[in-house]
C-alpha cells in the first residue's frame, strides 16, 4: 500500500488521531509495538495562528515516530490557510485534515464532522490545504452528518478529485458519536464504488485483533486505523499482526510487562513535559493500563498521591496485585509518606527502565 510517498508492507495498522491520547510518548510507545503510521493530536488552526502552547506543542516530532501525519482542524478556510506552512514546516510526512470529530465545540465552528453539512466548504478548506503544504494531504471523516445525509460517496469521489492522497473514515455518523456499532458495510461500499486510486483506511470499532483482521477481510480496506482499542493497550497492534498471521491471539501482557510500559511511558513523558507536568499527565493513564487486574483500583489510589516520577515507579515496584491486605492511607496523610503506607515494609530499589531518551524534535 502506498499513501503519497510512504509505502507500507500488506495490511498496515495506524494509530487513530485521538486528542490527549496520542502524544509524542504513547505515539513512540505504539511504533514500538508495531504500529505502522502514527497521527498527532488535532492541531486548531486557530490556534496555531494565535500562537498558543497547546497548538504549538501538537507539532512537536521526533524521529523515531516516523512515518507520523499531523491532523488539524478548522472551519474557516483563511484561518487553515494561513496555518497550513507552518504545519507544513514541522516537517510531518503528510498533513491530515479532521473532518470527524464530533465534539460540540469543535463542530459549532464547521470544524470536524460539522463540515458534513456543507460539503462545497468542505473542498475550500481541503483545497487551501492542499494548496499551501508541500507534503501530501489527508482527510479522516464519517460516514455523514446523520442517517438522512450519508453522502460519503460523493464526498469520496470530491476530495479525490482534488488530490488528497488517501482517505479515512470512521464508519459511524456525527449523530451516532461514539455509539451503537460501526458500520462497516459502508466501508466496502465506500472501497468499491467512492475512492478509485487512492487508499481506504477503516475505522470504527477496531478493538481487539479479530476485529481488526475482519474489517480488512470485510471491506477490503487497505489499512486499519486503530483508536479506542489502543488507549491503555498499545501491545494491540503487536497482537493483530500476531493474530493475522498466525490465528491466534497472544496472552495478554504480564503485570511485569505492563509496569515497564507504564515506566517507559512515564519517563518519555517527564523528558518531554518536564517531571511535574508529565507526572500529572501521566496520571490518565493509569485506569487503562491496569484494566482487568486484581486491586487495580487501590493502585490507581496510590499512583494519583505521587507527584514525583521516582515515587510513581516506586509505587508500582511496591505492588504486588495478588495481595490480599493492602491498605490504603488515610486522606489526611501527607504524600510524601503514600508509597510508604503501600503495604511495603522496605523501599524498593531504583527502577531498572532505561531513562528515555527524546532528541530534539525534527
Amino acid at each position: 500500500m502506498t499513501l503519497g510517498s510512504l509505502t507500507f508492507g500488506d495490511r498496515p495498522l495506524f494509530l487513530a488521531p485521538m486528542e490527549d491520547v496520542s502524544d509524542p510518548p504513547f505515539r513512540m510507545i505504539c511504533k514500538r509495538l508495531g504500529a505502522d503510521m502514527l497521527y498527532s493530536e488535532f492541531v486548531s488552526t486557530a490556534g496555531l495562528n494565535r500562537d498558543m502552547d497547546d497548538a504549538t506543542q501538537k507539532l512537536d516530532i521526533f524521529p523515531e515516530e516516523r512515518p507520523i501525519g499531523i491532523q488539524v482542524w478548522g472551519g474557516e478556510i483563511d484561518e487553515v490557510r494561513r496555518a497550513t506552512p507552518r504545519v507544513d514546516a514541522a516537517e510531518p510526512d503528510l498533513i491530515d485534515i479532521n473532518f470527524g470529530c464530533p465534539v460540540r465545540k469543535i463542530v459549532s465552528k464547521d470544524g470536524g464532522a460539522g463540515i458534513l453539512r456543507d460539503l462545497d466548504k468542505m473542498e475550500r478548506i481541503t483545497e487551501a490545504v492542499i494548496e499551501a503544504s508541500t507534503r501530501p494531504v489527508t482527510v479522516k471523516t464519517r460516514l455523514g452528518w446523520d442517517d438522512n445525509s450519508i453522502r460519503i460517496l460523493e464526498v469520496a469521489r470530491r476530495l479525490e478529485a482534488l488530490g488528497i492522497a488517501g482517505l479515512a473514515v470512521h464508519a459511524r455518523t456525527r449523530s451516532q458519536q461514539y455509539g451503537g456499532e460501526a458500520r462497516w458495510e459502508w466501508l466496502r461500499r465506500i472501497k468499491e464504488e467512492g475512492v478509485r486510486s487512492i487508499p481506504l483506511i477503516g475505522n470504527g470499532d477496531a478493538l481487539d485483533p479479530e476485529a481488526i483482521d475482519a474489517m480488512f477481510n470485510e471491506t477490503g480496506v487497505d489499512a486499519v486505523m486503530i483508536g479506542r482499542g489502543a488507549i491503555g493497550n498499545p501491545w494491540i497492534f503487536r497482537d493483530a499482526k500476531v493474530y493475522m498471521e498466525t490465528g491466534e491471539v497472544p496472552p495478554r501482557p504480564s503485570w511485569e510487562e505492563r509496569v515497564q510500559v507504564v515506566a517507559e511511558h512515564l519517563s518519555l513523558k517527564c523528558e518531554w513535559l518536564g517531571e511535574r507536568t508529565g507526572v500529572l499527565e501521566m496520571r490518565k493513564n493509569y485506569s487503562g493500563y491496569f484494566k482487568g487486574f486484581r486491586n487495580a483500583s487501590k493502585l490507581r489510589h496510590l499512583l494519583m498521591q505521587e507527584d514525583t516520577k521516582d515515587g510513581v515507579l516506586d509505587v508500582m515496584l511496591n505492588f504486588n496485585p495478588d495481595a490480599s491486605d493492602i491498605q490504603l492511607p488515610a486522606a489526611s496523610l501527607p504524600t510524601k509518606t503514600i508509597a510508604e503506607s503501600s503495604g511495603s515494609s522496605q523501599r524498593a530499589k531504583p527502577v531498572n527502565v532505561k531513562k528515555a531518551e527524546l532528541p530534539s524534535p525534527a
